[in-house]
C-alpha cells in the first residue's frame, strides 16, 4: 500500500465535481478523507512486550502474530483474507480489554508528542493505554491497506461470509467513544474514523455490487446510527477542539448516502451551518486582533465542514426532507457569509459549489406530501438575494480566477440569480432580505419604500410577523443591520395607520432606546430618530 496516499488530506484536495444536471451522488472517493495524526505515545510502541501484559491472554500464536506485524510491511501481514481477518480481530479482542472499566488513564491526558524518554516512562506506568493507542493504529493501517490492496476489502474482513452480518468484535471501537470525562483524542478520533469505513463498507451504496458476497446492511445500519449520534453530540458544543475529534470521520462519512441521510435526521445540516457561522466570525476577527484558537472553527475546518454541506446538497433532489433541512437550518446564509468573508479560496469554492446545487435543485422527484409550501431551487435563490449574494457574485465577475469549476459556477449563479431577482418585487426582495437577516442600505430602506409598503408589514395573517422580526434586529451584532433596522421601525411607524401604538406594543420603543447610547454614532444617530418617530406625532413637521 503506497505510504504516501495514506497521508492525503483534505487541505490538499480540490472538490471532487459530478454531473450537475441529474444531481449524481458522490458515493464512494478514490482517496482517504483524512489522515490519523500520529499517537502522542507512538514513540513507546516499540517498547511494547507482549509477554508480560497477562491482561490481555493471549496464547503464544497471537503473539507471534504481533510479533511479524511489526516488523514486516502491512500488505504483507494481510496477505490473505483470512490473516487479514485474524489479525483484525486479534487487534479489536486486545482492544476491548485494554480499555479496562473506564478506559485509558495517564494516556488520555497526554496532548503532545512525547519524546522517547518520556513515552517509555508513560509505557512503565499505563502499559494498557499505550497498547490501546498502538491498536488502534495498527487498525487504521489496516483499514487504509484493505481500501487500496486489489482482490481485498473492508467487507471481507469485518463481515462474516455466511451471513453477512458485522462481525462482533467491532463493539469497543464504539466504547472508545464513550470514554469518562473529555474522552482520550486520539483514540476517539482513531477509532471513529476506523469504525466509519467499517460500517460504510457495510452499506449498499459502497460498492456492494462487486462483492462475491451479500452483505447484510441491517447488521451495520443501528452502529452507523450510534456513530453519528455521537458526532451530533460533539457537533453541539461550539469548541474548536471539540471539531477536530469529528471532522476526519465525518467527512469521510459524507461520501455515503446512507450516512447522510441519517445525519440530516439527526440535525446534522443545522450543526454545520452553527459551525460555518461561528468559524466564519472568528476567521473575520482573526484579520484585526488575536483570539483564542478554541473559539471556534479554524479555516481548515471551515473548509471541512463546508465540504460535509456540499456533499448533503447532493441529497436535495431525492428527498424532501433535506432540502427542508436546509431551508429550516439557514443554509444560504452560512454559506453566503462564507463567500463575502472570503476566509480562503477553497473554502469560497465549495461553498459556491453548494449554493449552485441549492440553485439548481428540484422537488419533482420527490415532492413534499405534507402539503407544505414547496421548496426547491427557486426557494434557495430568493433566499440568496436576500442575503446579499447577487452583489458578491456580481463583484466575483470581474476577478481573475484561475479556478475553472470556480468561474463556471460564478456563471451558473450570476444567471439564476438575476433570472429570480427580475421575477421579485421591490416587497418581495425587501422580505427575503429582512427573513436572511442581511439589511444593506438602498432603495428598500427608504422613506418612498415604506410610503408604498408600510400595509405589507401586517402580514397574510395579520401578526405584524416581519416587523417583529425587524425589532430582533435592533439587537443584531451588525452594527449596519441595527442601523437599518431602527430607520425601517421609524419609517414603519411614520407611514403605517397607528404604526406607533403597534411598534410600542410589541416593544420596539424599549429596545430601540438602548441603543441611543451606542458607541457607533450611525447607530446612535438612528435609534434617536427611530424613538422620537414613536413619540412624535407629526415627524414629517419636525424634520
Amino acid at each position: 500500500c503506497p505510504s504516501a496516499k495514506l497521508c492525503v488530506s483534505l487541505s490538499s484536495l480540490s472538490p471532487p465535481r459530478y454531473q450537475r444536471e441529474n444531481f449524481s451522488h458522490p458515493t464512494t472517493m478514490s482517496y482517504i478523507a483524512a489522515a490519523l495524526t500520529p499517537s502522542p505515545v507512538a514513540a513507546a510502541f516499540p517498547g511494547i512486550q507482549w509477554d508480560p501484559l497477562g491482561k490481555l491472554n493471549l496464547n503464544p500464536r497471537e503473539k507471534s502474530l504481533l510479533r511479524n506485524a511489526e516488523h514486516n510491511p502491512i500488505d504483507y501481514t494481510l496477505s490473505t483474507e483470512q490473516e487479514a481477518k485474524t489479525y483484525s480481530c486479534l487487534l479489536l479482542r486486545i482492544l476491548s480489554e485494554s480499555l479496562g472499566p473506564t478506559g485509558p488513564s495517564r494516556v488520555s491526558f497526554v496532548k503532545e508528542t512525547l519524546s522517547t524518554e518520556d513515552a517509555m516512562q508513560i509505557l512503565r506506568v499505563d502499559a494498557m493505554g499505550v497498547v490501546a493507542h498502538y491498536v488502534i493504529t495498527k487498525l487504521y493501517e489496516v483499514i487504509t491497506c484493505l481500501l487500496e490492496k486489489k482482490g481485498m476489502s473492508v467487507a471481507a474482513t469485518f463481515y462474516n461470509p455466511t451471513d453477512g452480518m458485522l462481525i462482533d468484535e467491532w463493539r469497543p471501537l464504539l466504547r472508545v467513544l464513550h470514554l469518562g470525562g473529555n474522552g482520550d483524542a486520539f483514540a476517539q478520533r482513531g477509532a471513529a474514523v476506523s469504525l466509519a469505513y467499517i460500517l460504510m463498507a457495510g452499506c449498499p451504496s459502497q460498492g456492494g455490487s462487486t462483492m462475491t458476497r451479500k452483505i447484510n446492511y441491517s447488521s451495520a445500519e443501528e452502529p452507523l446510527q450510534a456513530l453519528i449520534s455521537w458526532i451530533t453530540s460533539q457537533l453541539q458544543s461550539s469548541v474548536g477542539t471539540f471539531l477536530s475529534l469529528v471532522t476526519p470521520t465525518l467527512t469521510a462519512l459524507m461520501n455515503c448516502p446512507e450516512a447522510r441521510l441519517i445525519f440530516s435526521s439527526s440535525g446534522g445540516i443545522g450543526y454545520l451551518c452553527r459551525h460555518l457561522r461561528i468559524g466564519r466570525s472568528t476567521a473575520v476577527s482573526a484579520n484585526s486582533k488575536k483570539i483564542n484558537k478554541d473559539a471556534g472553527a479554524s479555516v481548515q475546518q471551515l473548509y471541512e465542514l463546508c465540504f460535509c454541506l456540499w456533499t448533503m446538497t447532493y441529497e436535495c433532489n431525492s428527498s424532501a426532507t433535506v432540502r427542508a433541512h436546509f431551508a429550516r437550518d439557514g443554509a444560504v446564509n452560512a454559506l453566503v457569509d462564507l463567500v463575502s468573508s472570503a476566509p480562503r479560496e477553497k473554502v469560497v469554492r465549495v461553498a459556491l459549489s453548494a449554493l449552485r446545487n441549492l440553485a439548481i435543485c428540484s422537488a419533482d422527484a420527490s415532492p413534499d406530501s405534507s402539503g407544505k409550501k414547496t421548496i426547491d431551487g427557486s426557494t434557495f435563490l430568493t433566499d440568496m438575494i436576500g442575503a446579499g449574494l447577487l452583489k458578491n457574485i456580481d463583484l466575483m465577475r470581474e476577478r481573475q480566477w484561475t479556478d475553472p469549476d470556480l468561474v463556471d459556477d460564478v456563471e451558473v449563479l450570476y444567471k439564476l440569480l438575476h433570472e429570480n431577482f427580475k421575477e421579485m418585487s421591490r416587497w418581495d426582495v425587501y422580505k427575503s432580505e429582512l427573513e436572511s437577516g442581511h439589511l444593506e442600505w438602498g432603495i428598500l430602506h427608504s422613506e418612498k419604500f415604506f410610503k408604498e409598503n408600510a400595509k405589507m408589514m401586517e402580514g397574510p395573517d395579520g401578526d405584524f410577523f416581519l416587523l417583529k422580526m425587524l425589532i430582533a434586529l435592533v439587537g443584531s451584532d451588525d452594527e449596519e443591520v441595527a442601523a437599518i433596522a431602527c430607520f425601517d421601525i421609524g419609517e414603519f411607524v411614520r407611514h403605517y395607520p397607528n404604526g406607533r401604538s403597534i411598534a410600542k406594543r410589541l416593544g420596539a420603543k424599549d429596545i430601540v432606546m438602548k441603543l441611543i447610547e451606542h458607541e457607533n454614532e450611525e447607530v446612535q444617530r438612528h435609534a434617536l430618530q427611530s424613538v422620537s418617530k414613536m413619540m412624535v406625532q407629526n415627524w414629517a413637521a419636525v424634520s
